[in-house]
């Protein structure tokens, strides 16, 4: 057995996940709480700590996942940069600080992370959307755009760590992205960027009363750009890996209708063979996709 986490800013969520030869990995506890308010890491570790002795009591634990909200360096020990969280995470190692935590609470089974998306990616290939495929790519559409790669059957890392960030695939434009760079699909595409043209509007910020909308005049002009965005980002990642599958996850991925969209608009941007073999799918496991991936790092 092992156990995962999804380590997120508003909350945190742990699960002890079952892995018997022959099946499906499958949860057989969680628990969760809220995110220390400020966040430090000491705080944190020390919820996250708790919340994984409770599902480790009278268990053998394999080992403890970690998915975190950053991108992570080439060992798998660190992030160099967590927005949202204070600089102390920074460079930070984590597997080693956590280990300590729980060392002091008993519990001696080693400690791994890996970014989230990818972590959310490993879980729909576990048990989701991408089960039996050993070539798919994930988008996870929410605040922001994550993205994980599974080539191979091996996750896609890159030289530094720092592979697979396909919310920041160049789409369109020269809007600056909260990376650094400009005319990204996250930029485009994500919550919070279809939020700020529907409020320039004067439409609903929420996506979900906005996609409600959807079939107005208004409310397209905003939708149809969320949707044109991540239709090219789609477009260009099936170019350049030829996946079995793109599966979309995230918040905004419960929006009805949503992944038909993308796939009809994502036509025009491919070239004729890549229109034939398109798959794009739905995530089948939503929140807990982390939370299974995290356990199979």
């Amino acid at each position: 057995m092992r156990i995962g986490v999804d380590f997120g800013g508003h909350t945190l969520t742990a699960a002890r996940v079952s892995r018997k030869d022959g099946c499906l990995p499958a949860i057989e506890e969680s628990a969760e709480a809220l995110t220390p308010q400020g966040r430090t890491a000491g705080d944190v570790l020390d919820v996250i700590a708790g919340l994984v002795s409770r599902l480790a009591a009278g268990h053998e634990i394999e080992c403890a996942g970690l998915a975190v909200p950053g991108p992570l360096d080439a060992g798998r020990r660190s992030s160099p940069r967590m927005s949202n969280f204070p600089k102390e995470w920074d460079g930070l190692d984590i597997p080693d600080t956590l280990s300590r935590v729980l060392a002091d609470m008993g519990h001696s089974f080693p400690v791994k992370i890996e970014n989230d998306a990818n972590c959310y990616a490993l879980g729909e290939g576990a048990a989701g959307a991408a089960s039996g495929l050993a070539d798919f790519v994930v988008f996870t559409m929410g605040t922001g755009i994550g993205c994980g790669i599974v080539n191979g059957g091996k996750l896609i890392t890159g030289s530094h760590g720092l592979a697979a960030e396909g919310g920041h695939i160049v789409v369109e434009g020269s809007a600056p992205c909260g990376c650094g760079g400009i005319g990204h699909a996250e930029t485009l595409s994500a919550a919070d960027g279809t939020a700020k043209r529907a409020l320039a509007d004067g439409l609903p910020g929420d996506f979900r009363e906005l996609w409600a909308m959807r079939g107005t005049l208004a409310a397209d002009r905003v939708l149809d750009i969320t949707i044109d965005g991540m239709a090219r980002a789609v477009a260009t990642i099936c170019h350049l890996l030829d996946p079995e599958a793109v599966i979309i996850g995230g918040g905004m991925s419960k929006a009805p209708g949503i992944v038909d969209a993308i796939k009809e608009a994502s036509m025009k941007y491919l070239g004729l063979p890549y229109r034939e073999v398109l798959d794009l799918r739905v995530s089948a496991l939503g929140n807990e996709a982390a939370l299974y991936g995290a356990a199979c790092i």
